[in-house]
């Protein structure tokens, strides 16, 4: 469900044809952005800011550009999404002058259409204080003889496929190569064929912690940052394991054709600056693209983020160009061997 709020500033100057409007991936993510960049944004400029979630897929925002002018302006989206969009022409291309150019930031954080907002891991969570002797890889989780329970996945081929191979002994370092083979991708459904009657699917960021909060499963994956918030906020116990984590930049977009691109512009720029960037890990572990903003991030919250020099052992990065030539071969494959 799109939630959506409201941050109510008189507007200085005319009128925009509507208000500028922000959507990014909801739950406690959402509320520390808000926090951070929603609201002050709309304080020191004196402009109206709505701010919306959506759960990801591209057919959205090619539907949303594809009917006229969009009702969206600047979006957070994932890496697959950044690269077909842009490739298709539906973003706005990025004043990087806006910013202060592109050498402050790492470079996958650095595009014609996108700029990066965090960097972020998808890996294997489990409550704490039910699971005394801790998972530490993808062959516990698929082991539910030994962990009995539920299992809680992202509803979709990325990711799942990338863990199930892990989970069947595939090394970290050759995932990717093995997944690239016919071969390889049979493999993955063969291992998800043994686990499948106890998945359940999440599509929603926040869903794996509700999951785990009521023990409706004993193991899930989730984003990291959604982990060690909820931890402080509501003294949880979750673990998360960053040995066979996948790790990957999101990116703010303008969407082509936005009513409000100089303000979604702006928007970007100030929650893009190193001083903005760097309060995220306070309230939730992500990392930054920024590179300066990565510097200021005070050292007791460096420990959680995925891209501290421990939490990167045998993690692997996403592999972008692997998804935007296959998403939609093995998304179709994925929804068929599902609906089995």
């Amino acid at each position: 469900m799109i939630a959506a709020a409201a941050v109510m500033i008189a507007l200085a100057g005319s009128a925009q044809a509507r208000d500028l409007t922000v959507v990014s991936w909801g739950g406690n993510y959402q509320d520390a952005q808000r926090k951070i960049y929603f609201q002050p944004f709309a304080a020191k400029l004196g402009a109206t800011v709505l701010d919306e979630s959506w759960d990801g897929g591209y057919g959205v925002l090619q539907a949303k550009v594809k009917a006229g002018v969009p009702n969206w302006d600047a979006v957070q989206v994932e890496a697959e999404e950044l690269e077909l969009g842009c490739s298709d022409g539906i973003y706005e291309k990025i004043d990087w002058d806006k910013l202060g150019g592109k050498s402050g930031f790492i470079p996958a954080g650095v595009s014609d259409c996108g700029v990066g907002a965090i960097v972020w891991s998808t890996g294997l969570s489990y409550d704490g204080d039910k699971i005394k002797d801790a998972p530490k890889s993808w062959a516990d989780f698929w082991d539910t003889a030994k962990y009995p329970g539920k299992r809680g996945l992202r509803k979709g081929a990325k990711y799942t496929l990338e863990f199930a191979l892990m989970a069947d002994g595939v090394p970290v370092t050759d995932v990717y190569k093995v997944l690239k083979t016919k071969d390889g991708v049979d493999r993955a459904f063969k291992k998800l064929d043994a686990l499948k009657a106890d998945i359940v699917w999440w599509e929603a960021g926040a869903q794996p912690l509700q999951l785990l909060s009521s023990g409706q499963v004993a193991m899930t994956s989730v984003y990291n940052g959604r982990i060690s918030a909820i931890n402080r906020t509501e003294g949880k116990h979750f673990g998360f394991v960053f040995p066979g984590s996948i790790y990957a930049v999101d990116s703010w977009v303008v969407l082509k054709n936005s009513p409000n691109k100089d303000a979604a512009m702006n928007f970007i720029a100030f929650a893009s600056q190193a001083e903005n960037q760097s309060k995220l890990p306070e309230y939730i572990a992500y990392g930054q693209p920024n590179i300066a903003a990565a510097k200021l991030v005070p050292e007791k919250y460096t420990a959680e983020l995925p891209t501290t020099p421990d939490n990167l052992k045998q993690a692997i990065p996403l592999d972008v160009g692997f998804w935007t030539d296959n998403s939609e071969e093995l998304s179709k494959r994925f929804n068929a061997w599902l609906a089995r």
